[in-house]
């Protein structure tokens, strides 16, 4: 029953990727004046559609992905409304706007979650664990740490920060602690856990301020983005083993053990997911946004050039490309979380 739930969940959290995706061209395209003939969540066969007097909506059989069908944007077109008659920066604008609402997506996501577990204030000690370093050392609830070994502090995250830094001999540090309007130094041995952090035993207050969660979680995003950056540049120069890219099976596979975990882990998932769909999709390969991006940089330089006709046929082939390489990826998953011969 379990995997019903997990393809399901998969289903879902497809569908808000792709809608988030779409939604950033198409909003785009109709905030620059592009005429959408279509907007579709899905791939292949039509399942239903709804038609108004410009756009299209329509739902399709394959969960894989959708698109914005734009004038002119394949092809030739007179319409002065027309993808290809905007100038460069509307298009670019378009383009682009998919993977920034991916990134957005992920970013409100995280900032979100941080939100709502909370983000550290003014350094006042909430709790002190009985029997660590900390409670033998004489702190109380309520006590103020204003510095780590002589430095300041005014977020209860820098002690943590300042741990985390501590070289591996030290075996103690020296907080300045301010109780009842005064402060004093307390030597506070440090403990060492089991993944090799230190620690002392206190807990801080924690404050919900959503603004600081927001840019808490740009500041996550923005360095999930540059650690798949790393991890893609280690899969193409094989540093790091192929069979770690997984298509839809393999997503559907860790959507459906993240499932079992708990919805928490779904929704982190989701951003992850998110973070990832915006990468891909903004590097230049042909058919992929950041192929588009990258013509209309060359088209823009070298004028005409490139015709509409032969841009189309070089995303075609990308295309044919793109859909050869997720047909592979696809039976790879398949013969590994299918058939278990992983």
């Amino acid at each position: 029953m379990h995997i019903i739930v997990g393809i399901i969940a998969a289903l879902v959290l497809f569908a808000i990727l792709v809608i988030v995706h779409e939604g950033g061209h198409f909003f785009a395209a109709r905030a620059v004046g592009i005429r959408v003939n279509e907007f579709s969540i899905g791939m292949g066969p039509l399942i239903c559609k709804r038609k108004t007097p410009e756009t299209v909506y329509s739902i399709r059989a394959l969960p894989i992905g959708g698109y914005v069908a734009m004038e002119g944007e394949n092809e030739e077109s007179e319409d002065e409304r027309a993808f290809n008659n905007k100038p460069a920066w509307a298009r670019a604008l378009v383009v682009a706007a998919g993977p920034v609402m991916n990134f957005l997506l992920a970013v409100l996501i995280l900032g979100g979650m941080i939100t709502w577990s909370g983000t550290s204030v003014e350094p006042y000690v909430a709790d002190v664990t009985a029997g660590m370093p900390a409670y033998a050392a004489g702190i109380e609830k309520g006590d103020r740490i204003v510095s780590v070994n002589g430095t300041e502090i005014s977020e209860g995250s820098e002690l943590n920060e300042a741990l985390s830094h501590i070289p591996a001999d030290t075996e103690s540090i020296s907080l300045g602690i301010e109780r009842d309007g005064k402060t004093q130094e307390m030597d506070v041995p440090l403990q060492e856990t089991e993944d090799g952090s230190r620690m002392i035993g206190i807990r801080f207050e924690v404050g919900h301020n959503p603004l600081k969660g927001i840019l808490y979680g740009f500041q996550g995003s923005v360095e999930m983005e540059r650690q798949m950056i790393a991890a893609l540049g280690d899969i193409l120069t094989g540093d790091t083993s192929q069979g770690d890219v997984v298509g839809p099976i393999g997503i559907v596979s860790l959507v459906d053990q993240t499932v079992q975990v708990g919805m928490y882990n779904v929704i982190y998932l989701l951003a992850l997911l998110s973070l990832n769909l915006a990468l891909v999709n903004i590097l230049p390969f042909p058919a992929l946004d950041g192929g588009r991006l990258l013509f209309i940089v060359i088209r823009a330089v070298t004028g005409k050039a490139i015709s509409d006709e032969t841009e189309a046929k070089i995303h075609f082939l990308g295309m044919f490309v793109l859909f050869s390489l997720m047909i592979f990826i696809t039976l790879k998953d398949f013969n590994v979380f299918i058939l278990g011969n992983g």
